[in-house]
């Protein structure tokens, strides 16, 4: 049996807000528990937002190189995603992206909940890997 995360008393403030959001009861079993598969939808989504921006447009998914469930999430939780690009090659971005709940039932708990590592590769109109864009380095 793991140990449970500890609880936070602030969401990150050193890190890129990606994506907030609260799932809803069609998000969950019938105990309240939200799917996994949906927090992993939700995690796609957030990686991909910095992915998007460095590619200039266009990235599809190309590999889930992990992905940790450290805390379940209940409907009412109100998560916040982190995305940090990690790695970058010709064509491809990895992201790690990390999700917080606030637990917003009888008190305002911050706890992590999921971890995960995605990479995404930049795609042109018919959908074929393309080069990443340089960067601007300024002088």
């Amino acid at each position: 049996m793991s140990t449970p995360t500890p609880a936070l008393t602030a969401l990150p403030e050193e890190k890129e807000l990606a994506l907030r959001v609260m799932p809803m009861p069609a998000d969950a079993n019938a105990h309240g528990d939200v799917f996994g598969g949906w927090i992993m939808s939700q995690v796609d989504i957030a990686g991909s937002i910095p992915a998007a921006q460095r590619a200039n447009g266009r990235v599809a998914t190309i590999a889930v190189n992990s992905f940790l469930f450290k805390e379940p999430v209940f409907v009412g939780d109100l998560l916040s995603f982190y995305a940090t690009i990690v790695k970058t090659g010709n064509t491809s971005i990895t992201v790690y992206v990390e999700a917080y709940a606030q637990r917003m039932r009888l008190s305002h708990e911050i706890v992590k909940v999921t971890e995960a590592m995605v990479t995404y590769v930049a795609t042109d109109e018919d959908r074929r890997p393309r080069p990443l864009p340089k960067l601007d380095v300024a002088a």
